[in-house]
Formats: C-alpha cells, sequence, structure tokens
C-alpha cells in the first residue's frame, strides 16, 4: 500500500503517487484508457482545464479502488470539488488521459520528495515526550497566535534593564511592549516602574485588543536603534483584560491592589472587570473556613441558592461545611427543587458573594489565597 499525503489538492493528486507503483497493482494500465475510451464522448480542451478538472479525470483513468483511497486523504471541500466535475463526466479520451498523465509526471519530478504536516507531526512528536506540564506548556507557545515572539531581545533581557529602558517612554508604548512578553516577565518589569506609571500602563494594557503591523514595526525598529538586536515582526494580537489578569497574578498581594486602585480611578469600570477575572466565584472553595463563613454571613439564602446552581461540587461542600446543617439541608432541597433558570442571573448571584469577598478583602477581615503561588502563614 502505498501512502498519500495530505497536501495542496493538486499537489495531492499530481504528485504524491508513483505510477510505476500503480502499474504493479495493476491500476494504471493502457486497457485503462481503452476501456474508458469506449464510452460515448464530448471533446475536451486540456489546456482550458483546472487542478480539480485534471484531477477528476485522473481519477476516474484509475479507478474506483485508487479515488476511493484518495478520497480518504482529502476534506469534504475537496471531494465534492473534484467529484462534482467526476459526476458530468462519460467519456475520457485518449488524448486528455496521456495529457492528464503527461501533467501528473512533470509535476510529480516538480514536487519530488515527502509532503508532510508540520504542525501535526510536531504536535504528536511533543506529546510522545510524556513531560505533561512540558508540553502543555510548549504547544501553548508555539500555537500562540505570533508567529514568532516579538520584541524578542526585550524578552531576553533583565526586568530592571528593560525598565530602566521604558521608564521614559509613553505609557502607551510601554504597554503594547510589555504586552507581547510573557506575563511573568511583565509582572517582574512592572515591579521595576514608579507606582502612577505602573498603574497607567497596566490599565493600557487591559485596553489593548489589536495593533496593526506596521505600529509594531515602528516600535521595533526604534528598539533596534537603541539596544541593537534582532526583533520579529507581523505581531498584532497583544494585550486585553486576559493579559493583565496574567500579569497581575503574579505580582505580590499590595502592588496588584495599587495598581487596581489606580486604574480604578481612571476607569472603574475595567477595574471591576480585571477583579472578576482575578477573582471566580470556584476561587472561594480555597478560602479558610473562617473567611467562607464570614462571606455566608452576608449572603441571603436565596442568593446563595441561585449562586451554586451551576457551582461545582468543590464549592458546594465548602459552603455546607462553613452553615448549620439545617441551613445545608434547606439550600440542598432548594436546589432539588429549583426550576431552570437564567444562567445570567444565576452568574450574577455569584458575582455578588465575589464581591462581598473582595471588600472583605480589602478591609482586612479575609486572606484571599492567591492560586498556588501564595502560600498562606
Amino acid at each position: 500500500m502505498y501512502a498519500i499525503a495530505n497536501e495542496k489538492l493538486l499537489r495531492l493528486v499530481y504528485g504524491t503517487f508513483n505510477l510505476a507503483i500503480l502499474e504493479d497493482f495493476g491500476l494504471f494500465t493502457s486497457a485503462s484508457f481503452t476501456s474508458v475510451s469506449r464510452i460515448i464522448a464530448m471533446k475536451k480542451d486540456f489546456s482550458k482545464m483546472n487542478g480539480a478538472e485534471k484531477a477528476a479525470y485522473l481519477l476516474l483513468c484509475l479507478g474506483e479502488e485508487t479515488t476511493t483511497q484518495v478520497f480518504k486523504e482529502l476534506n469534504d471541500e475537496e471531494v465534492r470539488w473534484i467529484s462534482n466535475y467526476m459526476k458530468g463526466v462519460e467519456h475520457v479520451p485518449t488524448d486528455i488521459a496521456r495529457q492528464v498523465v503527461d501533467s501528473y509526471r512533470k509535476t510529480q519530478e516538480e514536487y519530488a520528495g515527502v509532503f508532510i504536516n508540520g504542525s501535526e507531526f510536531m504536535t504528536k512528536a511533543l506529546a510522545s515526550t510524556g513531560d505533561a506540564a512540558r508540553i502543555e506548556s510548549l504547544l501553548e507557545e508555539l500555537n500562540s497566535e505570533f508567529d514568532g515572539k516579538p520584541l524578542e531581545t526585550i524578552s531576553m533581557m533583565e526586568p530592571r534593564m528593560v525598565a530602566d529602558l521604558l521608564k521614559n517612554e509613553h505609557p502607551q508604548t510601554v504597554a503594547l511592549i510589555l504586552s507581547t512578553q510573557k506575563a511573568e516577565h511583565t509582572s517582574n518589569i512592572l515591579g521595576y516602574l514608579p507606582d502612577d506609571f505602573r498603574s497607567d500602563v497596566v490599565y493600557r494594557i487591559a485596553k489593548i485588543e489589536k495593533v496593526s503591523p506596521e505600529v509594531i514595526k515602528q516600535i521595533e525598529e526604534a528598539l533596534q536603534r537603541e539596544i541593537g538586536g534582532f526583533v520579529k515582526k507581523d505581531q498584532h494580537h497583544v494585550g486585553g483584560l486576559d493579559k493583565v489578569v496574567e500579569i497581575l497574578t503574579r505580582m505580590e498581594r499590595r502592588m496588584e491592589q495599587d495598581i487596581l486602585n489606580g486604574i480604578e480611578e481612571v476607569d472603574a469600570e475595567t477595574a471591576e472587570k480585571i477583579r472578576n477575572l482575578l477573582v471566580t466565584f470556584e476561587d472561594l472553595a480555597e478560602l479558610d473556613n473562617r473567611g467562607m463563613q464570614k462571606i455566608l454571613r452576608e449572603v441571603k439564602n436565596e442568593t446563595l441558592t441561585l449562586a451554586l446552581k451551576t457551582a461545582p461540587q468543590g464549592i458546594k461542600e465548602k459552603v455546607y461545611q462553613n452553615i448549620s446543617e439545617r441551613a445545608a439541608d434547606m439550600i440542598a432541597e432548594d436546589l432539588e427543587s429549583l426550576g431552570p433558570v437564567r444562567l445570567s442571573d444565576v452568574e450574577k448571584a455569584q458575582q455578588s458573594i465575589v464581591k462581598i469577598a473582595l471588600r472583605l478583602e480589602e478591609e482586612g477581615q479575609i486572606v484571599m489565597p492567591k492560586g498556588s503561588q501564595e502560600t498562606l502563614v
């Protein structure tokens, strides 16, 4: 059995078969042309045929078995494309058959070699290494929206040096540069910037969505003049709220709060969006019992019941552990009897409880664990 590479259609049909193998298997002989040529015919101009039409004629000559093998390697659109040409054919003239094969031979020589799906090969090769954490990290980086890491020189510099380089730049320029870096590197750089400047930069990162390649190019050229080195181009999806959350979760709690307070002064709505992303309802399961009890004292039973409608079992158990047995039974019963509700209402109830938690934390009454990076003592 011969292999068929899933490559561009014209290359696949013309460039991956070996005629000698086909002849050995009896799939391509002069008899094939003779038998097909006996069908009542229409005149066809080979020079006016496109690649898909030529592919259709070639497969008609090669027979059903070979066509089946080819169709297995094509996507639905490609199969429909070729089949639309096939279904109207009643005759393959000998001259057309020979021209199709000649064209195939020339294309085979032009595209000689191995066709391979590089992305699929890379993914499978990495998966075989067995290190799940490493695989996930590498694939996330390699499959990101960037063709390569933008502003690579910055990514290789010490955070303090980058901060010194950028501290006199406009906050929007700094935001754009830092939004192209890994979150951990960005958070380290921010730690060396002045407080007011830092908040302004993070706020601007949150507001970035897309940037034209021309702007990136101008910034990279300016950096090249200052620090030299090679920086890659054509990256334009940067920043956003998710990027800010990544950055802030890697910073000290005090610095995080200072930044959010600074953003709140200029855009309370954006600050609230960031806070909502930083702490989710599910995160409350990581609270100690004392902290959970303080929160639940301020939550109405109907709000709590609605919030638990879609909550994972872990957060439900955390809640039940920190209320009376009677109250837990009542809420469990209410959940069972609760009919369909709008998801937006559930999320609103959950967010109201998160807001209580954030307020209590700001007042110093509870301590919210900051992911796996922060240890409470």
